[in-house]
C-alpha cells in the first residue's frame, strides 16, 4: 500500500505498531530522564495490548495514527477530555510520539493538527498536553505550533522513587476556527 503520508484513527490491528513506536520514541527522548532498567524492560506486547483496551472500551477518548508514505505507522496520539479540574472544557493529548527515524518529515505536524481537530470536533475551547521539564525537543516543537506555558505543573512518582516534574503548554481553540501548527487563526 502506498499513497500520501496522513494521519487516521488507529485501528485494532494498528496496536503492535504503535506499542513499537511508543517505545523507540520513550527510549529515544527519555533515555536521560529514566532508569535504564525502566527504559530497558518496556515491553512492546504489554502496551500493544493496553492500546488494543481501550481501543475496544467505547469513551471519549480516541488513539490517531500517522501513517507513512508505505502505509507504515510512524507517530501515535491519544486525545480526550482534560482530567485537570482547573481545564473543564480542554481536551488533553495524552500521549504524543513520533518514531525516532521519522521525525523531521511533518508527520508531527500533521498529527498535532488531527489531535486539535479531533478535540475540536468534541466541543473543547482548549487543547493541552503535559510534557517532562526536561523534553526540550517537544517543548520547541509545541511551542513553534503556537503552543504555551500555561503556569501549571506536577510532579509525578514514576517507577518507584523516580520523580519527574511535568509542565502543561496549551492553546485556544476559537470560534470553532483551529490554530494549526505553524499557522495562525486569520490564514
Amino acid at each position: 500500500m502506498s499513497g500520501p503520508a496522513s494521519v487516521r484513527l488507529a485501528r485494532t490491528s494498528d496496536v503492535d505498531d504503535v506499542a513499537g513506536v511508543q517505545i523507540r520514541a520513550w527510549r529515544s527522548a527519555y533515555a536521560d530522564l529514566l532508569p535504564a532498567d525502566v527504559i530497558d524492560s518496556l515491553d512492546a506486547s504489554d502496551i500493544a495490548l493496553e492500546w488494543g483496551r481501550a481501543l475496544l472500551m467505547p469513551g471519549a477518548h480516541r488513539l490517531l495514527v500517522a501513517v507513512d508514505e508505505d502505509g507504515s505507522v510512524v507517530g501515535a496520539a491519544s486525545v480526550g477530555p482534560s482530567a485537570d479540574p482547573d481545564a473543564r472544557d480542554a481536551g488533553e493529548i495524552e500521549l504524543f510520539v513520533i518514531d525516532p527515524d521519522h521525525r523531521g518529515r511533518g508527520h508531527g505536524s500533521r498529527l498535532l493538527n488531527a489531535c486539535v481537530d479531533l478535540l475540536a470536533q468534541s466541543g473543547h475551547v482548549e487543547a493541552l498536553t503535559w510534557i517532562p521539564l526536561a523534553d526540550e525537543p517537544r517543548r520547541a516543537f509545541l511551542l513553534s505550533a503556537g503552543w504555551g506555558p500555561d503556569s501549571a505543573y506536577r510532579d509525578l512518582s514514576v517507577f518507584g522513587e523516580q520523580v519527574i516534574r511535568e509542565v502543561r503548554l496549551g492553546t485556544r481553540i476559537v470560534d470553532d476556527v483551529v490554530t494549526r501548527a505553524g499557522e495562525s487563526p486569520d490564514s
